[in-house]
C-alpha cells in the first residue's frame, strides 16, 4: 500500500501556515478541519492552509508538498488509531466506531490518490469553496524535468594543447 508523507524543500511552510507539518509525517488531505467555516472566516494563514495545505499526522500542521511512499500494515494501523483519536478528541465524533470509519475513509482517499503513482511522486493540493458551499480539491503531481540538462551549466571544460 502507498500513502503520502510530508516533504519540505525549504522552510517556507514555517512562514505561510500557522503550524507547519514536520518532514516525514504521514499526510492526508485534512479538509475536514475546515468543515463549518464560512468562506469569509477563512483568512490569512487559515486561508493558506485551506487553499494549499496537506495535513500532517500527528502534528496537525500543514504542508505544501507530500510525496508518495510505501506504508506497512503496522504503520497504517498506527495512523488509523491516531486519526481516530483526533476525530474523537478534537472533532467530537459521536462514537469510536464512527471515528474509525472516517479515519479509514481519509486513509483510503490518500491511498487511492497514490495507488498508480511511482514512489517519490510529489503532490500539491488546491482547494476552493464552490458556490454551493462544498469544498473542491484538485491534486497536482509535480513531475521532474525530462531530458538533459537537469541542472544549470556553470562551466565548460576546454582541452588545450601543451
Amino acid at each position: 500500500m502507498k500513502l503520502l508523507r510530508v516533504i519540505r524543500f525549504d522552510e517556507t511552510d514555517n512562514y505561510v501556515f500557522a503550524k507547519a507539518a514536520e518532514p516525514d509525517e504521514w499526510a492526508i488531505s485534512g479538509s475536514f478541519e475546515f468543515t463549518g467555516l464560512a468562506d469569509e472566516a477563512i483568512k490569512g494563514k487559515t486561508r493558506q492552509a485551506f487553499a494549499n495545505g496537506f495535513l500532517g499526522i500527528p502534528s496537525m500542521g500543514r504542508s505544501t508538498f507530500a510525496t508518495v511512499v510505501r506504508i506497512t500494515d503496522g504503520d497504517r494501523d498506527e495512523l488509523r488509531m491516531m486519526l481516530t483519536q483526533i476525530f474523537v478528541e478534537r472533532h467530537g465524533a459521536p462514537s469510536l466506531q464512527e471515528a474509525l470509519r472516517v479515519a479509514d475513509e481519509e486513509i483510503e482517499f490518500a491511498s487511492d490518490l497514490c495507488a498508480e503513482k511511482p514512489i517519490n511522486s510529489v503532490f500539491t493540493v488546491r482547494r476552493v469553496i464552490g458556490d454551493d458551499g462544498t469544498f473542491r480539491e484538485e491534486f497536482r503531481e509535480i513531475k521532474p524535468p525530462i531530458g538533459e540538462p537537469q541542472h544549470a551549466r556553470i562551466w565548460d571544460v576546454v582541452e588545450r594543447d601543451g
